[in-house]
């Protein structure tokens, strides 16, 4: 078969080249059974011309335009990079392109999103945020395309949601550290308004509970999910009278940051005080110490999204569906020993 180097190539194109009829070509281009001689043909001729689908024509013909997006609140975020590294594959064998947003946790930025479903400048979307507020709830009941929420969602959502038990997961830190004989154990938390943060306040106290210790307030302090945040408040808990023996980040970015807290106080970790964080994400197996952390799977969850996402984009009347990851401890040297 000989390549064509003149001209402007398109189905009609394709089709002479093949020796099939544009029907054909047009059922091999968009997936739709065909024989095993006719894909092979269609194929050959395609890369003979050299001939490149127009989406834009596409998109106006079929309503569709082949692209998913996904938002997150910092695509910086290790946690969120493994949920891209999950989602991209499985969108690619569908046949979709993935698109990235970070909202920095803004409601209105999410909101926006949300809005600008109904200029179908994708199919669907995928959307992580932290907080899940009244006009969150309102623009997901009147999304012009479907979306698929990883996080906790309300029952009276329509949509699908793939969910973390994160709660429990900090429970197991906590009894974890008190097993490890810590009895001042503190949490660095996140902002108690949003999901996460609300969530893992929640856990910590029930870890204490289920380990027989009570809450002290003072080892309790909120910042923001990041480095920086947990560095400063992890300052503040170790330059008190009574410091903590342990701590629990409610993230691994912030409990990097408990960990520069401790060596800049010159502090043994585990021996002085133990650290331990959450996500395990791919910066908890490379700190020094390696670190003690409760793996929420990342990957797990935004594979689920983009099956869910799929799923829902082929069948789009089919019952709502949420699915729930159960977390994981992962111990290493910052907490001690297992047990």
């Amino acid at each position: 078969m000989t390549r064509r180097t003149t001209g402007t190539t398109t189905i009609q194109t394709v089709a002479d080249a093949a020796g099939v009829s544009i029907a054909s070509v047009s059922r091999v281009l968009n997936g739709l059974t065909a024989n095993e001689e006719t894909i092979k043909r269609v194929n050959d001729a395609v890369k003979a011309v050299g001939y490149v689908p127009n989406s834009a024509a596409k998109s106006l013909k079929t309503n569709q335009t082949g692209q998913v997006a996904f938002a997150m609140e910092n695509i910086g975020n290790a946690a969120y990079l493994a949920m891209v590294q999950a989602i991209q594959p499985v969108l690619r064998a569908g046949g979709y392109r993935l698109l990235l947003h970070s909202t920095d946790a803004d409601v209105q930025d999410e909101i926006d999103v949300l809005r600008s479903l109904g200029q179908r400048y994708v199919d669907g979307l995928i959307l992580c945020p932290l907080r899940v507020t009244r006009r969150h709830v309102a623009e997901l009941k009147r999304a012009q395309a479907p979306v698929v929420v990883i996080g906790q969602l309300p029952k009276s959502c329509p949509n699908d949601n793939v969910r973390v038990a994160s709660r429990p997961g900090v429970a197991l830190a906590i009894q974890h550290l008190a097993d490890n004989d810590r009895t001042r154990i503190a949490l660095v938390d996140g902002p108690v308004d949003t999901v996460p943060g609300k969530a893992r306040y929640a856990g910590y106290q029930d870890g204490l509970k289920q380990a027989g210790l009570e809450e002290d307030p003072d080892l309790v302090l909120f910042a923001d999910f990041t480095v920086d945040g947990g560095a400063k408040a992890a300052r503040a808990l170790l330059q008190q009278k009574r410091p903590p023996d342990a701590i629990f980040a409610a993230n691994d970015l912030m409990a990097l940051g408990v960990l520069q807290a401790a060596r800049e106080a010159g502090l043994d970790v585990p021996g002085d005080v133990a650290v331990v964080g959450m996500d395990d994400t791919e910066l908890a197996a490379t700190a020094w110490p390696p670190l003690t952390s409760v793996s929420l799977g990342a990957q797990e969850r935004g594979r689920l999204a983009a099956e869910l996402l799929l799923e829902r984009l082929s069948e789009p009347d089919r019952p709502r569906q949420w699915v729930t990851v159960e977390p994981r401890l992962v111990v290493r040297a910052s907490s001690g020993e297992a047990t």
